[in-house]
């Protein structure tokens, strides 16, 4: 792997690289030739007579004719099988286990984010349901909808009073 680490974003501006390893299966597949190519080359015989017996060749030199002779020359094939394997790890755990910790925090907030926006709008669906109901309105039965509201009830509170005796306090005068 070339270049950074894997880096994983958790959102609030929160990056953390972590340990990594990399595996790498290749397959290579190589050929080969000499150049030039030659299948055969003509390979001379010479005159290797010795007519009057004195142990010396007659027509030292001469050559009688041609062969051809292979040269044995041939295309060389190679395959390659392999896996490269690398690990990345970093050196200063101290920040890793701040990053993490991070991450731990900026998960909390997200959620809690989350279940205020569920709490705001199962508050926004109970007021609105229980208006609606007041005022007679109300889904369809078999509506998609009728179940938006099914579960809000709607009570109106009892009158609550109490009668506060009246008293009548003497007035006085000063000497």
């Amino acid at each position: 792997m070339q270049g950074s680490a894997i880096t994983n974003t958790y959102g609030g501006n929160i990056q953390c690289q972590g340990p990594t390893l990399t595996v790498t299966p290749y397959l290579n597949r190589t050929k080969s030739w000499g150049l030039p190519y030659e299948y055969s080359y003509p390979d001379p015989v010479y005159d290797l007579s010795d007519l009057n017996d004195d142990g010396r060749l007659d027509n030292p030199g001469d050559v009688l004719f041609f062969k051809d002779t292979r040269t044995g020359q041939k295309d060389n094939h190679n395959w390659n099988l392999g896996l490269s394997v690398q690990a990345t790890i970093p050196l200063d755990q101290g920040l890793q286990r701040r990053c993490k910790e991070a991450v731990d925090t900026q998960l909390a907030i997200q959620q809690q984010a989350l279940a205020n926006k569920r709490l705001d709008f199962e508050i926004s669906r109970l007021k609105h349901c229980g208006e609606l109901m007041m005022k007679g309105i109300r889904f369809a039965k078999g509506s998609p909808y009728e179940k938006v509201c099914r579960d809000v009830r709607v009570y109106r509170p009892v009158p609550h009073t109490h009668s506060i005796p009246v008293t009548t306090s003497g007035t006085s005068s000063a000497p």
